[in-house]
């Protein structure tokens, strides 16, 4: 089976752990790993909002898919635009990493303990609306490259602290570099953050089977709200929303966290909701739409509004 990914050291390591689990369940299968290099991959130099097309690190493993280059793609959830390409599927979820985000520095000091004019870098819209309301005198600027190169970056001096997500430390056994660990409060992920995702066509039966074995219910369950919950605000990759929600199969009780943030970080809004329910996909999906229309205010309308023509600007040819 061919297995389409990024080249970056994570997204190979992720990729390797798929086929690993995939053949603990089939033994009997051999995977070649063909890496593609994306329009995220290519334009290192351009911040990830300024790109202009959704799904940026995940459009051209889709397009590999569609023209059987490969039989399945391995992405970070996050990743993905809540549009699926007609004839593909999110085939699985696996069992999901640690969804928040967090802080590395320079000199190993958390954001309370950085000087108020503190350099601190991340590629991620959603962080800096967020940290921006907490920390309004930060300077925050964009970073690009793996998870290595970054932390080279900042070790050489050109910023200060960094605001990662934990998962990809964590995968690459780097969790020794983690300052501290960020609430929800401070700043709620991105939806699907720390879920690695696998994506097949639908006609191809047999490797669609074969791959929907590696599906965890429980992280499932989550992306479904997260992803419902982004997809009722119109939320790509360079719009500043978080969502992060939590399934009790105990109880079956599902918890959701979601946030709205203007790109100026002067306005951010936060609301959660808590219902037990039948533990399926489609009533976690249900919870997701609820909170998000429970959090549509005049304000938030507006806000989504200006999001959404920043957006379209950036699109524009």
């Amino acid at each position: 089976m061919r297995v389409g990914t990024r080249s970056s050291k994570l997204a190979l390591y992720q990729t390797n752990h798929v086929v690993s689990l995939l053949k603990q369940v089939h033994p009997q299968i051999e995977c070649e790993v063909v890496t593609i290099t994306t329009s995220g991959d290519a334009k290192r130099s351009v911040p990830i909002a300024e790109i202009g097309t959704r799904g940026v690190f995940v459009k051209e493993l889709e397009e590999a898919l569609l023209s059987d280059k490969v039989d399945f793609v391995v992405h970070s959830l996050k990743d993905m635009p809540v549009e699926i390409p007609e004839g593909l599927s999110l085939v699985a979820t696996l069992s999901r990493e640690d969804t928040r985000d967090v802080i590395v520095s320079r000199d190993n000091k958390s954001l309370t303990e950085l000087p108020a004019n503190a350099v601190v870098a991340t590629s991620s819209r959603r962080r800096i609306a967020q940290l921006k309301k907490l920390y309004p005198s930060f300077k925050f600027v964009d970073i690009r490259g793996n998870i290595t190169t970054r932390l080279r970056k900042m070790d050489e001096g050109e910023c200060d602290a960094m605001i990662l997500a934990a998962a990809g430390l964590h995968r690459l056994n780097l969790q020794d570099r983690i300052v501290k660990y960020l609430s929800m409060d401070e700043s709620t992920p991105a939806a699907g953050q720390g879920a690695l995702a696998i994506e097949c066509r639908i006609d191809d039966t047999t490797t669609f089977e074969l791959l929907s074995k590696l599906d965890d219910l429980k992280t499932r369950i989550e992306i479904s709200a997260e992803r419902a919950f982004l997809g009722a605000l119109g939320g790509g990759c360079s719009i500043p929303i978080g969502v992060s929600a939590t399934f009790d199969s105990n109880e079956n009780e599902l918890a959701l966290v979601g946030a709205i943030a203007s790109i100026d970080g002067k306005s951010v809004h936060r609301s959660s909701i808590s219902k037990k329910f039948d533990a399926s996909t489609s009533g976690a999906s249900k919870l997701g739409l609820e909170l998000a229309s429970s959090m549509q205010t005049e304000e938030v309308k507006l806000i989504l509004e200006d999001l959404k023509k920043e957006e379209s600007r950036v699109s524009a040819p």
